[in-house]
């Protein structure tokens, strides 16, 4: 038996591996705390990605352009990668090369990617699909807290919440078991959509899709308004108030109803229940972030926190739901494209020379800052923009915004490299394609979205010819002309050498022991420096501001960047469903997600599917300014008569990104992948959707 954590999502579940003659079963880890003996069914499937039909076990290259792929021996694809990379540095600059990592990447492997773009390659062109997840609410708890930890406080402080606010989070079905922490709350549900969360709510709001800041912002004029401001706590623990207040004092109650269609009475009744609780959260997920104001939303909901003075008191608090595997750690050590290890500004000089100094590398020598994971991705094979990309665990042909524009690029390029386990349609499209291990087979850490530093352990094998991402990296860096043994393949090394990098940084892992990690009854979050202690619970004394204050954020509302008009009537808002995951490139092929949800799907309220000529079981075409994509109509009398939801799980024409709305923030580069305009039309029954099918 083998204790490790599910391959999903931010809770990290804890899981146990048997091989047994039928193969790999795994079981709740009924000693974990966070999932406490529960899974859902992608955890309970987990091990079935394994074993996929089409799993990769041999490198693949093309002959020559527009050819085949064709297996190949690892020193050929290697060989041809290195030459093809040092061709096109030497001729185009360092910069000509990008990489471009993922939120369910280890710590080791996160922090590995980045020191090979950046010592290796020598570019700045490195960012990850985080980016397109929990930027916002990371940008915005920098700004009120000094610091950006998921949650600041353990899972298993939700179980006494007596309320607790949702704001853009489907908990029931992208994190099913944090759901028995909720149980006992009662759950204002902010989502356009009557969710399977919404189901289980006390109070649903369901505003109009972008109009959540403006919703945010008429909570907090209710909340001093109606005399439930602390500010007792506002005095002592905040500044700003005064200037977030002026931008509030304009949300009004009637003109937040008229602007969200929340009704005035709901927008009370959400406050009262919050300021008349002892214990009590407010919690953000995609549905707040994924906007072109998203950092301006999640920041308006944490003023709603420090006005009812909740955060850094235990037992009530802030918090961000991050949403990938290792979407904490996989931001905190250098995959991002302003970001050293530890959580260090790549501007700091400080920052730099202890890093650099880990590396052995002159400080003047490591690159700037490089573009967000869009704007990267948009500037492939453009004048100027990378002719080469490395991608390490990310679909981006299924999960960027305005997605065919973006496969596109990737068509332009003189080379593109993947490294996957599976022929994700990224990996369909590229020069080579590099087998890597899997999370049963392979050791590494991860971080969960409370900050808890967790142990991924080898259960299995990895099948014949498949080798690891850590000694992809260091073969290609040997490529290169760099010495081997500076990019070591053992995770133990790389945690070693990561735990160094990190010392004295906000994201401080210097103090882990990983004999620790060995014990699931014990914690380790961060920051837990040399010398020191976990830190499972910031902020109860001092914000990690210089003054110990957390900031109150002014912001105001604004439109979002594409309203429907009459050539695109609706509101389109996209997201998870409880069978499928990200991408879909792993759960498409499991069996049962494929039996639960197999095609692309669009919610429509009926009345909505009738004045466009659809029916249930339809065909139908959702069309944007970007393109169209092409869904099953599933009727729901729930929806709002003005919005469409589409899960973005699904491949080929049934790809949700190909109508999206790539318009970014101003502040955490986020796209706005919550809401688009779009119409609708009928298809004839000889158009296909995009299957959950290999």
């Amino acid at each position: 038996m083998t204790r490790t954590h599910c391959p999903y999502c931010a809770l990290q579940c804890g899981t146990r591996l048997e091989v047994s003659p039928q193969g790999l079963v795994v079981s709740p880890d009924e000693d974990f705390p966070v999932n406490a003996g529960r899974l859902c069914m992608k955890g309970w499937t987990a091990p079935r990605v394994l074993s996929a039909a089409d799993r990769l076990t041999s490198p693949l290259m093309r002959p020559r352009p527009g050819a085949e792929q064709r297996p190949v021996a690892w020193e050929t694809a290697l060989d041809h990668v290195g030459a093809e990379l040092r061709r096109i540095v030497s001729a185009h600059g360092p910069d000509a090369v990008a990489v471009f990592g993922g939120g369910g990447l280890t710590n080791e492997k996160a922090y590995a990617l980045g020191k090979f773009a950046r010592v290796a390659l020598g570019t700045s062109q490195i960012d990850y699909n985080g980016r397109f997840c929990m930027s916002s609410a990371a940008a915005a708890g920098q700004a009120a807290f000094g610091l950006d930890r998921g949650l600041p406080f353990p899972v298993t402080d939700l179980a006494s919440a007596e309320v607790v606010l949702l704001a853009g989070a489907n908990v029931a079905e992208t994190m099913p078991p944090l759901m028995r922490h909720l149980d006992g709350a009662d759950l204002i549900v902010v989502d356009p959509r009557r969710s399977a969360t919404a189901e289980r709510a006390a109070l649903h709001l369901s505003p109009a899709p972008g109009t959540d800041l403006a919703l945010a912002l008429g909570l907090l004029h209710v909340a001093v308004a109606d005399g439930r401001l602390d500010r007792d706590y506002v005095a002592r623990r905040t500044s700003g108030f005064d200037q977030a207040w002026r931008h509030a004092a304009e949300w009004w109650p009637e003109r937040t109803e008229r602007v969200t269609g929340v009704p005035v009475a709901d927008q009370f009744a959400a406050v009262r229940m919050l300021a008349a609780a002892k214990r009590r959260y407010v919690l953000t997920g995609r549905g707040a972030e994924q906007h072109s104001k998203g950092t301006d939303t999640v920041s308006s909901y944490v003023n709603l926190a420090l006005a009812l003075g909740m955060p850094g008191r235990e037992g009530s608090g802030y918090g961000c739901l991050t949403g990938q595997g290792n979407g904490q750690g996989g931001r905190e050590h250098g995959q991002k494209a302003d970001q050293l290890p530890g959580y260090r500004r790549i501007t700091d000089p400080a920052a730099r020379a202890h890093v650099a100094g880990v590396w052995g590398v002159d400080p003047a020598g490591l690159p700037g800052a490089g573009p967000s994971g869009y704007e990267l991705l948009d500037s492939l094979g453009r004048p100027g923009g990378p002719r080469a990309l490395l991608v390490f665990g990310s679909n981006p042909v299924v999960s960027a915004p305005a997605a065919a524009e973006i496969t596109a690029r990737l068509a332009s390029l003189d080379l593109l490299v993947v490294a996957d386990f599976v022929p994700s349609e990224t990996a369909r499209m590229a020069d080579a394609v590099l087998p890597v291990t899997q999370w049963a087979e392979e050791d590494g850490t991860m971080t969960n979205l409370e900050g808890r530093v967790l142990r991924r352990r080898r259960a299995i094998d990895p099948p014949p010819g498949v080798r690891s991402d850590l000694w992809v990296l260091r073969e290609l860096a040997v490529r290169l002309g760099r010495p081997g043994h500076r990019f070591p393949d053992d995770p133990a090394e790389v945690f070693a050498e990561l735990r160094r990098a990190s010392h004295g940084g906000p994201a401080d892992y210097s103090g882990i022991e990983p004999e620790a990690l060995d014990d699931p009854a014990q914690a380790a979050h961060w920051p837990f420096p040399a010398g020191g202690t976990s830190t499972p619970r910031l902020f109860l004394e001092r914000f990690a501001h210089a003054d110990g204050r957390a900031r109150f954020r002014a912001v105001g509302h604004r439109d979002a960047a594409e309203l429907p008009d009459g050539g695109y009537p609706l509101h389109a808002t996209t997201g998870r469903v409880l069978a499928h995951y990200q991408s879909g490139a792993q759960t498409r092929r499991v069996p049962e997600s494929v039996e639960a949800d197999g095609e692309a799907f669009v919610e429509v309220h009926p009345d909505t599917a009738r004045r466009n000529g659809l029916t249930a079981g339809s065909l139908a075409r959702v069309v944007s300014r970007r393109g169209a994509t092409v869904a099953r109509v599933r009727t729901v009398a729930s929806l709002r008569t003005d919005t469409v939801f589409l899960p973005f799980h699904f491949p080929g024409a049934g790809r949700a990104n190909l109508i999206t709305n790539p318009a970014l923030d101003p502040v955490s580069r986020m796209p706005e992948f919550k809401v688009c305009a779009v119409r609708l039309e009928p298809l004839g029954s000889g158009v296909t959707t995009g299957s959950g099918e290999r």
